[in-house]
């Protein structure tokens, strides 16, 4: 037995201007079945929670970098 699909959601490589994304947004209205395409504009909470995510990997990085050079590997 298969699922049923209700929505899709499409993640962008990087931030885009609106402008710029009408072109992938018109593409993705051509397909069969779609229904609409919603976009969401980028907020000061999104680039918070990029930065705190990619600090947190970088720490993560360093501590694992220290602990192999510990052990000396």
């Amino acid at each position: 037995m298969t699922d049923r699909l209700k929505a899709l959601t499409v993640v962008l490589q990087k931030d885009l201007r609106d402008d710029d994304a009408e072109p992938i947004i018109e593409a993705i209205k051509q397909l069969r079945g779609v229904r609409r395409v919603t976009s969401h504009v980028t907020h000061l909470d999104d680039h918070v929670a990029y930065t705190n995510a990619k600090l947190d990997l970088m720490a993560q990085i360093w501590k694992l970098l220290r602990l192999e050079e510990e052990k000396g590997l």
